[in-house]
């Protein structure tokens, strides 16, 4: 990517979940666990500058040092809470910037002009904040994370939001929709690849879903139906007299509390009551993430193929590997003693889990 080591990332503020909460195979760790440090410019693990306590990785006001022979219950414990939003500002190098920013400067340029600073501010830092929460639940606690993906996904739900509202209105309704749609799985299919956090991807996407329905205007058709008058969608920052929508809506509430729910159809009281349950659902779902993150610690077993593919294809490795170790055993066993416990494969830890793709030496980017 051209920039820096994920561990200077990690120092600066990457999403590293053994820097936010007490981790397994951490705190529990039988032996000392060295981290390297920031400064550190090799992989040679005998170095000094491969020897460093996790304070020193996490930086800022550091963390408690993990003890051998400790517990998950052990306090204090790492609360960099933080991490979950600074992330947002921290790219892997200059490709990373680069591609986030042509993003940002067309779908995202385009969009904040519709809806405003304010609303567009409110749905990229929280498809942002969202992704890494979901991200700090399934993905390898030992990988860092950093990039605006996240808060990309959500304005690119926006405009896939925005197109299906206005469909009528567009002169390539198909165009744009298969343009937006290849976008979205290409996006996906790369968040599959060692080294990118696709809950990132998918937690950003949902909540640009979910402040979308909430804070734009409501569909043509639906306007249509239920009397709204012209414009039928206008930028929310342009509120006119006709719009009861969102700004409107808002300042008509304001003066007029019990008039502004007279005269209502049905169709209006349902589409305010489907806006009211989706804000209502993922508040709920980002307080019962941050409940498990840092109490519970539930995950699933299948998580890790929805962000390192490698996993997923190392499945029928790990069987024939497993197939010509018991053999080679049986042949070498009346020749030679027994190899070292090292060589086993259901002994080699995360190198036959996910392979080096997914070690702890590598950046999640998003």
């Amino acid at each position: 990517m051209i920039g820096p080591s994920n561990y200077v990332l990690i120092n600066m503020g990457a999403r590293f979940v053994p820097c936010m909460r007490n981790t397994p195979g951490v705190q529990d760790s039988n032996i000392p666990i060295p981290w390297p440090c920031p400064w550190t410019t090799t992989l040679d693990p005998n170095v000094p500058s491969q020897q460093c306590n996790l304070t020193d990785l996490c930086g800022f006001s550091g963390v408690p040092n993990p003890k051998a022979n400790g517990s998950l219950n052990d306090k204090p414990e790492p609360n960099q809470w933080f991490r979950f939003i600074l992330p947002i500002f921290l790219h892997a190098g200059i490709i990373h910037i680069g591609f986030n920013m042509i993003l940002q400067l067309t779908l995202g340029r385009e969009m904040e002009i519709a809806i405003g600073s304010l609303r567009f501010a409110l749905v990229y830092f929280s498809s942002g904040i969202f992704g890494f929460v979901l991200g700090g639940n399934f993905a390898a606690s030992g990988i860092a994370s950093t990039g605006a993906s996240g808060s990309l996904f959500g304005v690119l739900a926006l405009v896939l939001l925005d197109l299906l509202y206005t469909w009528k209105e567009q002169k390539s309704p198909w165009k744009e929709f298969a343009f937006i749609g290849l976008d979205v799985v290409i996006s996906f299919v790369l968040g599959l690849l060692p080294g990118l956090d696709n809950f990132s991807h998918i937690g950003g996407f949902l909540m640009g879903l979910v402040l979308g329905i909430c804070i734009l205007h409501s569909p043509n058709v639906l306007r249509q139906r239920i009397g709204e008058g012209e414009p039928p969608y206008a930028p929310v920052s342009t509120a006119s007299k006709f719009d009861d929508d969102v700004d409107g809506g808002v300042q008509r509430f304001v003066k007029r509390p019990v008039g502004f729910f007279k005269g209502r159809k049905p169709l209006w009281w349902a589409w305010w009551l489907l806006r009211a349950g989706a804000l209502i659902g993922v508040t709920i779902g980002f307080i019962v993430l941050l409940n498990n993150f840092y109490t519970y610690h539930n995950t699933c077993s299948w998580c890790k193929y929805l962000s390192c593919l490698v996993s997923l294809l190392l499945v029928p490795v790990r069987i024939f590997s497993s197939n010509i170790w018991t053999a080679y055993q049986q042949l070498v066993r009346y020749w030679e003693p027994p190899p070292h416990e090292y060589n086993k494969p259901e002994q080699a830890g995360s190198v036959w889990r996910c392979g080096p793709y997914c070690s702890t030496d590598l950046l999640s980017i998003s």
